[in-house]
């Protein structure tokens, strides 16, 4: 085979392998993307099935912020989350929810918004606050939750 031929199948194949794996990439994204906001949503309905069916065995859940609050902090595991989730809806009350931005790339979705809550520790409004979120997916399944939000305006009306 002549060099310049030799060349231009290999950059053709390559191309092509490129192309081939950006393809899955992109299958893997939207269904990634698809789970994460169907999880939400169960979530923010209370429908706890489908957050159970939705999770990985061996999920992990992150919060960021003050760890004087009960809810900041990690669980890892189905039993410890769904006691986690207990802990957190018996301090907090969600009164806003909005997302305003979302994106995934392969298995990894990333949401930005902003909410409103009332503490029960105190009764007070927080005022609204942001919140970011890291999600993985694997195997179909939410297999990392990792949240960030501003818990100084959290702590502030959780501590009254």
């Amino acid at each position: 085979m002549e060099r310049r031929t030799l060349l231009k199948a290999t950059g053709l194949s390559a191309l092509a392998l490129v192309v081939g794996n950006q393809a899955q990439a992109d299958g893997n994204t939207e269904a990634s993307f698809d789970i994460v906001m169907r999880f939400m949503g169960a979530m923010g309905n209370g429908d706890m099935e489908t957050v159970g069916a939705l999770m990985a065995d061996d999920m992990v859940w992150h919060n960021e912020g003050d760890t004087t609050l009960p809810w900041v902090g990690g669980a890892e595991g189905k039993e410890a989350i769904f006691a986690f989730l207990g802990v957190f809806s018996s301090n907090f009350e969600t009164t806003m929810w909005e997302n305003t931005d979302a994106f995934a790339s392969d298995d990894t979705v990333a949401v930005f918004g902003k909410m409103n809550g009332r503490t029960t520790n105190s009764g007070k409004e927080i005022g609204e606050f942001t919140f970011a979120l890291r999600a993985k997916v694997r195997d179909g399944q939410v297999a990392l939750w990792h949240w960030f939000e501003d818990s100084f305006a959290v702590s502030q009306a959780y501590h009254g």
